[in-house]
This record gives structure tokens, sequence and C-alpha cells, in this order.
């Protein structure tokens, strides 16, 4: 089997035991044993940077709890936290989280968590013209987003989780219509105080930054006007640190160390990261998978020469076309072993790699991959890819 399907088909086992783990860990934290028959489960919501949106809306009615991964929305044993708000998701990056509030669990594990949206009230604010359009909300979201989880709630003692809504990822256009459809991407992790903290220059105010293990995204944020970022809550491990601006040479940081409660600093306000600037191809294509609205996502990565792999693109196509689009750097990336501030980082040009990415698009759990393909200035290069 190619290498690259191999590492396709494992990310989102690793994903999963990386929840696992973070769940297990922090409840460890809490302490064990106790009088009492009950325990707390308290929940807040985070979100992952929009593309191409001044505002991400999603109104919020409640989130439910099972002990049976099985169990339908009409079925008894259900607990929930009533919510009841409208909560724009793109006030909740750089380690900003809204509390959802909290309820008493009879001990013993859950395996299904719900997260139910109204019908109306979910909105998008376009960048382009600062027009907002309502979200189609699928019926589904009313019975509520399904998330298996893991979650051992021990007596007289609070189980702290976190909903991080990616909203990039779960905002889907529709054509020329102008309409766009609310697909929502939802992960369940565990609140750490652990996180990173750094900066990159002030003229890249707005550049994504992100954690990943193996190519696979942890955590992702938007830097703010002074360059600061935040990435946390995050599990402690290791990870690599990725800049991706528009116009620039992608930026990573291998093997950044995150301890147990601890913030990493990766840099100081003066030493902002300001990768140098690239030229741009662009890797497009159209997904057929025969139904309609199609359900697919295409990601892009980008293997360094170090062994490190590398997601710099991926978001859902275009419901009713299919279609993607991406502007990638045509220039090498730039790369440098993470040392802890005052140590500067040094980073060098990764020139066996310049312009070179693979693709995969998903759908319907199914997973297709195409490349490496070679991005130069000013080029398409077209990448269709057809389901089943």
């Amino acid at each position: 089997m190619h290498p690259f399907i191999r590492f396709m088909r494992s990310r989102a086992a690793r994903f999963l035991a990386g929840v696992g783990f973070g769940a297990a860990a922090l409840l460890a934290g809490c302490g064990g044993g106790g009088g009492s028959e009950s325990g707390t489960l308290r929940l807040s919501l985070t979100d992952a940077p929009a593309c191409g949106y001044d505002n991400v809306w999603v109104n919020v009615q409640k989130v439910r709890v099972h002990h049976s991964s099985s169990a339908s929305p009409s079925d008894d044993g259900w607990s929930e936290i009533a919510v009841n708000r409208r909560i724009d998701l793109l006030g909740l990056t750089n380690g900003v989280l809204d509390e959802l509030g909290q309820t008493p669990l009879p001990t013993g594990k859950y395996q299904q968590m719900r997260l139910v949206l109204a019908a109306t009230g979910n909105s998008v604010v376009l960048s382009s013209d600062h027009s907002e359009v309502p979200l189609t909300t699928p019926s589904g979201v009313q019975t509520g987003i399904k998330m298996n989880i893991d979650i051992d709630i021990a007596a007289n003692k609070m189980a702290d989780f976190v909903l991080d809504f990616d909203a990039c990822k779960s905002v889907v256009r529709a054509g020329s219509s102008g309409s766009y459809l609310l697909k929502p991407v939802v992960s369940v992790i565990a609140h750490f105080v652990s996180g990173v903290l750094g900066f990159v220059d002030t003229s890249l105010a707005g550049a994504s930054v992100s954690l990943q293990q193996a190519g696979v995204i942890v955590k992702s944020t938007v830097a703010d006007s002074t360059g600061k970022f935040l990435l946390q809550p995050v599990a402690p491990g290791t990870y690599d640190l990725v800049v991706l601006a528009s116009g620039h040479a992608t930026a990573v940081v291998t093997d950044v160390v995150v301890t147990t409660d601890t913030v990493t600093s990766i840099n100081t306000s003066t030493s902002g990261l300001n990768p140098p600037v690239s030229t741009s191809g662009t890797a497009a294509g159209v997904v057929t998978t025969g139904a309609t609205p199609i359900d697919a996502t295409v990601n892009v990565m980008q293997a360094l020469s170090g062994g490190h792999t590398i997601e710099v693109a991926g978001a859902p196509v275009d419901a009713v076309t299919g279609s993607y689009s991406y502007a990638l750097a045509a220039d090498a990336p730039v790369v440098a072993p993470f040392v802890a501030p005052p140590g500067p980082l040094t980073f060098v040009a990764d020139a066996a790699v310049a312009g070179t990415y693979s693709l995969a698009a998903i759908s319907g759990g199914v997973t297709k991959t195409a490349g490496p393909i070679t991005i130069t200035s000013g080029v398409t290069v077209t990448t269709d890819f057809t389901f089943p």
C-alpha cells in the first residue's frame, strides 16, 4: 500500500486516540473515589479560524449526553445542559472559550454527546461584502450533532471538556446561488491548561497558525492584530507548529514540546515569525459523488524532507458543483527545530519540496489520494476525484 494512503487512513485513528488520552489525563487529574453517586460535567465552546467570513453565528439550544453510544434522541436516559444562545464562533479563537454551562450527572461512563442547534438563527457574514447570509441547516442538527465520547463521571468530581467547532470546515458554499449550508464539524477535547503561545510579525496579523501531529491539525487559530496567537487547550505532547499567510512561504517549527499545565512559548513579540514572500499557484478540481448535495472535503498535504508531514489547506467542496480551489505557495517552506526562548529559531528553506504537495479527497468515509503535484507561479494544476 502506498505510504500516503496508509497515512490518510490512520489520521482519524490517531486523532481519536489523542482525544481519549486527553480525557483520561484530565479525569485522572481530578482525582478518584468519593462518597457520592454523582459528579459534574462542565462544557465550553471554542473555534478554529474560518475562511472568508467576518462572523459565523450558530444558535445553540442545548448539549445532551447519554451512557449509550447507540441511544436515539427519543430514548430515555438523556441528561442535558440548556444553552439557548446565539454564539459567534469567530469570537472564540486565540484561547477564548464560551462557557456553555454545567450539570450534575450520575457517576459512570458516558459514550454519546449531541450538540443541538436551532433550525433558524444560524448565519454567516461574508468578508467580501459584509452581508449576512442564513445558513441552510440540516434537520439532523435539530436532533443533535452526534459525537462519540468516552467520559467517566467520578463521584464529587468535575469533568471539564471543550467542544471545538471548526467553522471553516462547517460552512459549505452551494454553487453560484449565494446560499451556504451548515455541515457542523465538532470535536470534544479535554479542557487542558497547556498550550502554545507565540507571535508572528504584525504585518501577518490574521495568519493561520496550527499545531499538528503527523499532518493532523489538533488545534488552530488566527494571529490577532498584534501578531499574538494562543493555541489552547492542547494535550501534553510534541507538535509541529505551522504558519500560513497569503503571499508568504509556509513556516514550520518542528517538535514543539507541550508539557502538563504549561503554556509553551515559541518566541517573543520582538521576534515575530515572518516567513519570506512567495509566489503562488493553484490546486483546483471537481469532486463527483453522484449525490446531492455533494458532501466531500479535499485536504492538501506537504511532506517535508525531515520526515514531518503537514496540512496546508482543507475545506469542504462546493455542495452543488463539487469544485475546490486552493492558492498554494510555490516557493520552499522554511523549517526550524523548536528552541525554547530566548534561544532564536533558525529557519532553513526546504528546497527539495518546494511547490510539491499531495491531495486527499474524503467522502462517505472513503479517502482517495492524488499526487504528488507540483505548484508553480501563476499556474493551475487540476485534479478531479470521483466517488465511489
